[in-house]
């Protein structure tokens, strides 16, 4: 909508017009802006952002999860200061970069507190990591008691969350299921057939991926490899539906697509961080051509150069340059907000939700605005918040 206007009031959207609102309110001219909601990035890991530049590209996957893995044990305090101070600036880069929601993975919830001083929205996914263990419900049961202990707000939440095919047991995977829902409303996230080698891995159960496992000596000799693809395995197992994020997704087929369509899977989609792992280059034109909901990601700073959805958006079209721009912004925005439980409130500029609106500097003779916002690679300078 050119020359638009937006009426704010208590702040929240309370009009969206075409002509200026004659209730006499003050009146504000955001001059050549595209005024757009905050941008959703709905798979992020801050509590790795002290590994900024420490892990390097590699051309295999698994290579990059043990170099991630020796980096991590360097630091095995998740309360130290160099960890906490790297959350807060991760936040501030958040937020300066456009970002109004985040879908956080920790595997210790020292996320949490951080966001809840923060001005971002967020879902805090405790992800559970466990091949080989004795009493499944347990596990997770003291997981969920310890979740239980957080005290959310209006805008920070906390689900638990799967890590991956590789890396968690069956039966791991159906108590995370059957804990999630307790809660109706709560989304689930997993890592899914994200490299050649997990694929590999629920094929056969051999490759790199059983090597790490058996040198890290949580190897289950009595787990049968269930063949098929990591997506049909979790979908057997009764894992997947509209509560979860399916993220990666590098080395999914049309017909793996096809069922994360089917369940009404949200894909998150990462993909600077699927060329800096060795995963691969994701295909983003099959994603939307086979109707799955797609959500935008940054991943880690471990793995990305920072946390700019705009960043991801540009490589998104780079890789699919027949994807409509609005379609790619739509995944940014309010497949992100939905897929997280946010969209009552942020996602689309319409009465009754946050007024959290992002105002994106837009040189005068821009043609197609919604070309520019995807393909442009948008900088921190270019962005101002809309405070009501």
């Amino acid at each position: 909508m050119r020359d638009g206007w937006i009426t704010v009031d208590g702040g929240r959207v309370a009009a969206v017009t075409r002509r200026a609102p004659a209730n006499g309110g003050q009146q504000i001219d955001l001059g050549e802006v595209a005024v757009m909601p905050g941008l959703v990035n709905a798979h992020t890991h801050l509590e790795l952002s002290y590994l900024r530049d420490e892990v390097p590209p590699a051309s295999e996957f698994v290579t990059w999860i043990r170099d991630v893995m020796a980096a991590r044990r360097r630091r095995p305090d998740p309360q130290s200061p160099e960890i906490l101070d790297s959350i807060d600036r991760a936040l501030a880069e958040a937020s300066a970069c456009g970002t109004a929601i985040v879908g956080d993975i920790s595997n210790t919830l020292v996320s949490f507190a951080p966001l809840t001083r923060s001005s971002l929205a967020a879902v805090v996914f405790y992800e559970l990591i466990r091949f080989h263990v004795d009493d499944p419900q347990t596990f997770v049961d003291t997981a969920w008691e310890e979740l239980n202990r957080l005290v959310p707000t209006d805008r920070v939440r906390a689900t638990l969350a799967a890590h991956a095919p590789y890396s968690v047991a069956p039966l791991v995977f159906r108590a995370i299921r059957q804990a999630i829902n307790r809660d109706p409303f709560a989304p689930s996230s997993v890592h899914l057939a994200e490299s050649i080698e997990e694929v590999e891995f629920i094929r056969s159960g051999g490759g790199p991926w059983r090597r790490l496992l058996e040198d890290l000596g949580v190897w289950d000799p009595s787990w049968v490899p269930p063949g098929g693809s990591p997506v049909k395995f979790l979908d057997d197992s009764g894992f997947l539906d509209a509560r979860i994020l399916a993220v990666h997704g590098v080395q999914m087929t049309a017909g793996d697509l096809g069922r994360l369509a089917a369940r009404g899977t949200t894909l998150v989609t990462c993909p600077r961080s699927n060329g800096h792992t060795g995963a691969g280059a994701p295909p983003i034109a099959d994603f939307y051509k086979s109707g799955v909901r797609v959500a935008v990601g940054t991943d880690s700073l471990a793995s990305s150069p920072d946390l700019n959805v705009f960043a991801e958006l540009a490589t998104m079209r780079a890789l699919a340059p027949e994807v409509p721009a609005a379609t790619l912004i739509d995944s940014a925005t309010r497949e992100g907000a939905r897929a997280l439980g946010f969209d009552g409130d942020y996602g689309t500029i319409e009465p009754g939700k946050r007024a959290r609106l992002l105002a994106v500097g837009i040189p005068s003779l821009t043609i197609d605005v919604e070309e520019y916002l995807v393909a442009a690679g948008i900088q921190p300078q270019q962005l101002r918040w809309v405070e009501p």
